[in-house]
C-alpha cells in the first residue's frame, strides 16, 4: 500500500493532481479544498488511500491524516464508495465534515455531488458513534477553548500513534490549545 506522496505538483486538472516524486508522477484524487491549496511547481505532501478494483487502481490523497482516516470511516458505509466520500469531504474541511456527521447533519451532506438523503442519512447513523463528540465553539469555566483546529497537530499525533479519530478527539477535550503541541500530546496520553 502506499501510505503517503510527497514531491512536487507536476499538473492538476478535474479533481486530481499529479504528484511528480524523483520522476514518477503519481495521479491522486483531491477533496476540492486540497485541489485548491495544491499549486503548480510547489511541494506537496499528501496521504493516500489505495483503492483497488478489478479494473482499475486509483490514489485518493488528503492533505491531513485526519481527513483519510474520516474518508477511510465513509468508505464503510453501504452505498458510499471512494469517490461519493471524496464528494463529501468536498463540502469542507475535515473537521467541519466530522463535526456536521456528529452533530447528525444529514441536510449538510446531501449537499455533497452524488449523495442523496437516503444515503446522508446511512452516513449520519453509521458514523454519529465512531466520529468522535461535536465540537463545541463556547468555553469552559475555567476559560479553556473546547475548540479543537481542523489543523490540529496534537490530533494528527495522537492519530499517527494509532488512536482513532473519536478517542484522539476525546483526549484533546478540555486541554487548552495555547501548549505546545508536545505538551498538548502529553497531556492526552496521561488522561
Amino acid at each position: 500500500m502506499i501510505a503517503h506522496v510527497s514531491g512536487i505538483v507536476a499538473e492538476k486538472f478535474n479533481s486530481s493532481v499529479i504528484v511528480d516524486v524523483h520522476g514518477v508522477g503519481y495521479e491522486v484524487a483531491v477533496a476540492m479544498g486540497d485541489f485548491e491549496r495544491a499549486l503548480l511547481n510547489e511541494p506537496v505532501k499528501f496521504y493516500t488511500y489505495h483503492h483497488i478494483r478489478e479494473q482499475s487502481q486509483e490514489l485518493f490523497g488528503f492533505t491531513s491524516l485526519a481527513a483519510k482516516k474520516l474518508f477511510e470511516m465513509l468508505i464503510t458505509v453501504q452505498g458510499v464508495g471512494p469517490k461519493a466520500a471524496l464528494s463529501i469531504l468536498s463540502l469542507g474541511e475535515s473537521e467541519v465534515v466530522r463535526n456536521a456527521i456528529a452533530n447528525s447533519d444529514s441536510a449538510f451532506i446531501t449537499k455533497a455531488s452524488g449523495v442523496g438523503k437516503r444515503i446522508a442519512e446511512r452516513v449520519v447513523v453509521d458514523l454519529v458513534d465512531k466520529v468522535g463528540l461535536a465540537i463545541r465553539t463556547n468555553t469552559n469555566e475555567v476559560g479553556v477553548s473546547r475548540e479543537i483546529s481542523r489543523t490540529d497537530e496534537a490530533l494528527e499525533a495522537l492519530m499517527a500513534l494509532g488512536y482513532s479519530l473519536n478517542d484522539a478527539t476525546r483526549a484533546l477535550e478540555g486541554i487548552s490549545t495555547d501548549l505546545s503541541t508536545a505538551d498538548r500530546v502529553t497531556q492526552a496520553l496521561k488522561g
